[in-house]
């Protein structure tokens, strides 16, 4: 029964990867570009008249959150168009009729998210390599942040492939929720230096936890406690699990 469910698993994930990997040029190569752009106005030009930031470059100090946020972006977006895409062509209902349980189903759209925002992740580091001479102060952080946070965003663009109407639909929460949360998530700037009224609101930001455990594994700073920034990307990760999980199990949006 278990080699069923393995068998399904891969064929769902091969199906996902092939799919991003086909039309990598639209996949893979823009976030480089973006990330290329971001480096060089605000790190090159911008970074070079505000200096040092918490006792390293103003470049250095903005890679980690700009890798996690590419890494953020496409996680999200692989799953929200890959399930709602899946739902739009009514392919998804001779997956929900198969003999393979929901969680099944589930990991393998949470995986090639996580598998497309790791590949990212992976890119945009190289690319910064070219403006600034990284540093990882402890991997172990660095690598837990970045699978935490993939899964918690491929779970959350599944989510809102469930709901989906239309293909605008799926762009609505990258738009006005995602991008505006990320560019307040302390990807250009650290925490502490806003007024404490405006600190204490970052910090609901669940963003701003990603961030910096992040920055924490490369540089070994932080804004935020780290055992509290993983509590947030667990938590994060458990509580969406289960709204997806009852959501596919329910069959919302996805039966006629």
């Amino acid at each position: 029964m278990y080699q069923i469910y393995w068998t399904a698993f891969c064929a769902l994930l091969t199906k996902e990867i092939n799919r991003f990997m086909r039309i990598w040029v639209q996949t893979l190569v823009p976030p480089a570009i973006t990330m290329t752009l971001y480096f060089i106005i605000f790190g090159n030009l911008i970074g070079s008249r505000i200096g040092d930031m918490e006792g390293v470059s103003y470049m250095a100090y903005i890679v980690p959150g700009l890798i996690m946020m590419s890494v953020i972006t496409n996680s999200y977006s692989n799953v929200a168009s890959s399930f709602f895409s899946a739902k739009f062509q009514r392919n998804i209902e001779e997956i929900l009729v198969a003999p393979v349980p929901n969680y099944v189903i589930i990991l393998g759209y949470v995986v090639g998210g996580l598998v497309r925002g790791l590949l990212v992740g992976i890119i945009v580091t190289a690319v910064s390599l070219f403006f600034v001479r990284l540093q990882v102060e402890h991997w172990w952080a660095v690598i837990i942040t970045l699978v935490l946070t993939s899964v918690v965003f491929s779970l959350g663009g599944l989510i809102n492939a469930v709901y989906a109407k239309t293909f605008d639909d799926i762009s609505i929460i990258p738009t006005f929720v995602l991008t505006p949360l990320t560019y307040l998530g302390g990807v250009f700037y650290s925490i502490s230096l806003l007024p404490e009224f405006w600190q204490g609101v970052s910090k609901i930001n669940p963003i701003v936890y990603m961030v910096n455990a992040f920055r924490y594994g490369f540089l070994g700073i932080s804004d935020v406690g780290i055992w509290a920034s993983f509590s947030v990307l667990i938590g994060f990760v458990v509580v969406l699990y289960a709204i997806a999980y009852r959501l596919v199990s329910k069959g919302v949006g996805l039966r006629t």
